[in-house]
């Protein structure tokens, strides 16, 4: 999808959910690292909402991605972001974000936080309890 039809998901819709985005690539090592930490917390934690945003080529949806997630056994939400107007989007997300990833941006209907830099699982899970609803 483009910025434009994936920004409303930036959006909190929801008062006792935690929202996680994570921005990623398969070519990305340290992403690819910490995808299982996003994945634990998942699973572990009912109003956390957990989505992967792949930031690969469109081209590369059927060859790279959907294979990735099939062999990662990946559950949460995942989705392409294909929009060239980077630009335009990635300070739209977080004005202080450089556009490197990995980054995460967590959020509820009354707060919002933006990491660039990858996690460990206990970094991750600090800040998800830190903001739990």
């Amino acid at each position: 999808m483009d910025y434009d039809e994936f920004k409303p998901m930036l959006q909190a819709k929801d008062e006792q959910t935690l929202y996680v985005f994570n921005f990623w690539a398969t070519w990305c090592k340290p992403c690819v690292e910490e995808l299982p930490y996003f994945e634990k917390i998942n699973q572990r934690y009912d109003n956390v909402e957990v989505t992967f945003v792949s930031l690969d080529f469109s081209t590369k949806l059927n060859e790279l991605v959907i294979p990735f997630a099939n062999k990662y056994k990946l559950v949460s939400n995942i989705l392409l972001l294909d929009d060239t107007r980077s630009f335009y989007w990635i300070p739209d997300v977080d004005e202080n974000w450089s556009g490197a990833i990995p980054a995460t941006l967590i959020f509820s209907k009354n707060e919002r936080a933006f990491f660039e830099k990858a996690f460990t699982f206990e970094e991750l899970e600090s800040e998800i309890k830190n903001r739990l609803p």
